[in-house]
């Protein structure tokens, strides 16, 4: 077991807390549970066409304004009690039903990316906004329309059967996944900031999923513990003495002094941390310095990422980050000054859920069909419901029969496809979590 204090804490408390010692088993053959996945398969058509149409006009971060429209309208339609407005432009539903029971969320990202599409499909993305001043293309590059579409469809069915329901739902569409434009608050953080969690029923226990362009139709992956990175920005301003590049020795050039703090960081990753406890990334993603060919500038920014599995070794990492990037610069007669951003924490599976729901995931997909995953180094949001209250977030399967992950485009990518006949699994998925851990209450305690 890893040393991480803040990990193991939540590990003990969702298991040992909980008294866990065996996973009840519960039935999963209930009327309910059949009538959901028959209902599903016929709403299949209808949520397809919903995810072509939120692919066909995608909105950026804190812009969701259509999007959001169309939602509010499908769950007001359904007779669901609505919120418009939270975090922007997030959407909340609350469905009550007929029987006591517990308060479940389930959760949907809603926003594209600034991506120019490149597939050729009948539905493909024409939009253009601008982000950050610049002009973009607006793409769902990483699947986001068709978590939107899967939770509305969930939505309809559980509505249909909210007289036999053993609790409340509470549907979380959630802008700015992606992260807010600069200057401006979003996503999960603001969300639970304005009251997600603690205004109206106060959900128990959050499930969410993330279609997976590279995973198999058909095909549920999950992990308990760390199961995607916490991710944080940094930024490293190094200053030296500005001078013509003709004469370098008349100055201190912070260009080459970037370039040997480059070459450090990856030896923090490479030499310094102990990998065999959880994977970790150090990347240098932008470098901006100088104007002019024959002008060594006075300072060069250096921004870029860190992704971290586990609490410890986030906090020795910026350590060995500011230490090297300062005494680099300061060995060269220069100076840099360290910022680093914390951002989003790890993805983290409550063990105790995890294994709980893990016959429902098994049911529903079939067991040779859920898979054991690695974590990845890869960030989500939905870290931050997680901090609050036990939560379970898994993959589903949206690569095409018969391709190979190699051969199909990764996400953020103008060339990122899903294939539509993915979306019913994660409809039922959505579905059944709900159900079964209602039809659970009283078994298990997850607190």
């Amino acid at each position: 077991m890893k040393s991480n204090s803040t990990l193991l804490k939540r590990i003990l408390l969702s298991t040992l807390g909980l008294g866990l010692v065996a996973v009840p088993a519960f039935a999963q053959s209930s009327k309910l549970t059949a009538k959901a996945n028959t209902m599903a398969d016929k709403l299949e058509p209808k949520v397809i066409e919903w995810r072509h149409d939120f692919h066909q006009h995608p909105e950026l971060s804190n812009r969701e304004v259509k999007t959001a429209e169309k939602i509010a309208a499908h769950l007001k339609k359904l007779g669901i009690e609505v919120e418009t407005g939270v975090a922007h432009t997030g959407v909340v539903g609350i469905l009550k039903g007929g029987k006591p029971g517990p308060v479940v969320a389930l959760r949907a990202d809603i926003d594209a990316l600034p991506v120019v599409e490149r597939v050729d499909v009948p539905f493909a993305s024409k939009e253009r906004s601008t982000y950050n001043g610049q002009e973009v293309g607006v793409m769902h590059a990483c699947g986001h329309d068709t978590h939107i579409a899967m939770l509305m469809g969930a939505a309809e069915v559980l509505a249909s059967m909210k007289n036999d329901l053993k609790g409340t739902v509470k549907f979380v569409f959630q802008p700015a996944e992606e992260g807010a434009p600069a200057g401006e608050e979003g996503g999960a953080s603001l969300m639970i900031k304005e009251g997600v969690l603690d205004k109206g029923p106060k959900p128990e226990v959050i499930f969410g999923l993330h279609i997976n362009s590279q995973t198999e139709v058909g095909t549920l992956k999950y992990k308990p513990g760390g199961t995607m990175a916490a991710a944080d920005r940094y930024v490293i301003k190094v200053k030296g003495k500005q001078v013509h590049g003709a004469y370098p020795w008349n100055g201190i050039d912070p260009v080459v002094v970037s370039a040997q703090i480059i070459n450090g960081l990856q030896t923090i990753i490479s030499r310094q941390t102990q990998l065999t406890e959880e994977a970790a990334v150090v990347t240098v993603g932008s470098i901006h310095g100088g104007v002019r060919n024959n002008i060594i500038p006075e300072e060069v920014v250096l921004e870029g990422t860190i992704r971290t599995l586990d609490t410890e070794m986030q906090k020795k990492i910026h350590e060995k980050v500011k230490l090297t990037a300062t005494k680099i610069a300061e060995s060269a007669g220069a100076t840099a000054e360290v910022d680093i951003f914390t951002g989003t924490p790890v993805t983290f599976n409550n063990p105790a859920l995890t294994e709980r729901m893990l016959p429902t995931l098994q049911a529903v997909a079939g067991s040779n069909k859920v898979v054991l995953t690695k974590a990845v180094t890869g960030a989500e949001d939905f870290a931050f419901y997680q901090e609050k209250i036990p939560g379970l977030f898994i993959f589903v399967g949206g690569m095409p029969k018969g391709k190979k992950p190699e051969e199909v485009a990764p996400h953020h990518t103008p060339d990122f496809y899903i294939d539509d006949s993915g979306m019913k699994l994660g409809v039922k998925t959505l579905t059944n979590l709900t159900l079964d851990y209602m039809e659970g209450k009283g078994k298990l305690t997850v607190q």
